[in-house]
């Protein structure tokens, strides 16, 4: 790849449903991409991706094997995301610019050594979080910086999803499918029997030893709101509850679940319900999933959520017709300003610098959960503080002769 206006020599590691049906077709529409190599552990995933491009992507199933391909300037990683780090830190230490889809990362050792990582090797970096890019998002941060809401005491966020974990069950373990590689497809999580569930459409989402919970799954979305326009950084506390008290199937991750963050002058929380539809007073009521963000101020309420930005004044009556100063200028798309970003050698607005402090504090959530207590975090010694235990927890349990590097 050269300078500013020549084109980006793209992988993409993981080729399976989002991998294939929202990188590989997304990326393949920019006229300076060439998608040039796809990798994944299940050979009918790389065929299908070769295909699409017609046959001029390399298949790989090995991702080193891809990161040493020299016609590749830049990958993606849509693996699930107990493979994000580790993959990422070696595409970085590679020289290969990385967009990473979230969570970013599952601890908070992780995220901060891929942001060491990036800095050190001078790469661009992108977290998948695409909502951020939407015009919605943008005028949401627009009103909470035009200081109409006064100061923000609170944030809420929700997630109701009605969905039972879409309809999973309890399969089976199983012999793995021909052309797939199980061994690979688990690297640094315990070792498990092959089963279907765990690997069909995206479903590992409801494994804790893959993603955790849907804190790490829709989490980045939402939360990414307020972290965004009120520019937070680490919280300073955070204390989490929940489990598995409405649903029946294989899946582990809870399906209730409630966290509070603590900031030094304000709090914010988050509220999981995997069992309903509730909508919290945000946007449509109805079935199918529902969630939401409210910024509660001292003169007024914002009501948001991927489509919505609804403005309360201090007695509850929604505002109409108030433009609010841009604080939040548009967006060109989340994956064009990525490659904008590699050629340009500009830094997006979701590299892994800035979204640090909110993955860790996704992260510290899970440690919380399980520690079942208040963590306090000082974020310039990176530890918890005073707790022995939770510092053990902060870093990757990686298995299978899997480590973090030093």
């Amino acid at each position: 790849m050269g300078g500013a206006n020549s084109r980006v020599g793209l992988g993409v590691i993981g080729v399976a449903g989002r991998g294939f049906g929202a990188h590989v077709k997304t990326f393949s529409t920019f006229e300076d991409v060439d998608i040039v190599a796809v990798c994944d552990v299940y050979q009918p995933h790389i065929d299908r991706a070769i295909e699409f491009t017609g046959g001029k992507a390399k298949g790989y199933r090995n991702y080193k094997d891809l990161l040493a391909d020299p016609a590749v300037d830049a990958v993606v990683v849509a693996t699930p995301p107990h493979w994000h780090t580790l993959m990422t830190l070696d595409a970085l230490a590679a020289g290969k610019d990385v967009y990473c889809e979230k969570p970013m990362c599952r601890f908070p050792a992780e995220g901060k050594l891929m942001t060491e990582y990036a800095a050190k090797y001078g790469r661009i970096t992108q977290v998948g979080t695409q909502i951020h890019a939407t015009e919605n998002y943008h005028k949401c941060v627009d009103v909470v910086r035009s200081g109409a809401l006064g100061k923000i005491t609170a944030v809420r966020n929700f997630c109701a999803m009605n969905d039972n974990s879409e309809g999973l069950g309890n399969p089976a373990d199983e012999t793995p499918l021909e052309g797939l590689d199980w061994d690979a497809w688990i690297g640094p999580a315990p070792a498990v029997p092959f089963n279907i569930g765990r690997f069909r459409d995206g479903m590992h989402r409801y494994f804790k030893d893959y993603v955790d919970s849907w804190l790490h799954e829709l989490g980045p979305h939402i939360v990414d709101l307020p972290f965004w326009a009120l520019e937070l950084g680490c919280p300073t506390s955070v204390t989490a509850a929940g489990g598995r008290y409405a649903t029946s199937s294989i899946a582990d991750v809870p399906d209730t679940f409630d966290v509070l963050w603590e900031f030094p002058d304000m709090v914010m929380t988050w509220t999981l319900m995997q069992s309903s539809s509730f909508n919290f007073g945000v946007g449509a009521a109805g079935g199918g999933r529902k969630l939401g963000i409210v910024f509660d101020g001292t003169e007024g309420t914002l009501l948001a959520n991927y489509g919505l930005c609804q403005v309360l004044d201090k007695q509850g009556n929604l505002v109409v017709g108030k433009e609010y100063p841009v604080a939040a200028p548009p967006s060109p798309g989340h994956e064009r300003e990525f490659i904008d970003g590699v050629l340009n050698r500009t830094e997006c607005s979701c590299s892994f610098a800035n979204h640090l402090p909110m993955h860790t504090a996704l992260n510290l959530a899970h440690v919380a959960l399980k520690l079942e207590r208040k963590l306090r975090w000082d974020a310039a010694a990176w530890q918890v503080v005073g707790d022995a235990e939770a510092n053990e927890l902060i870093k990757p349990p990686y298995e299978n002769g899997y480590s973090l590097p030093a």
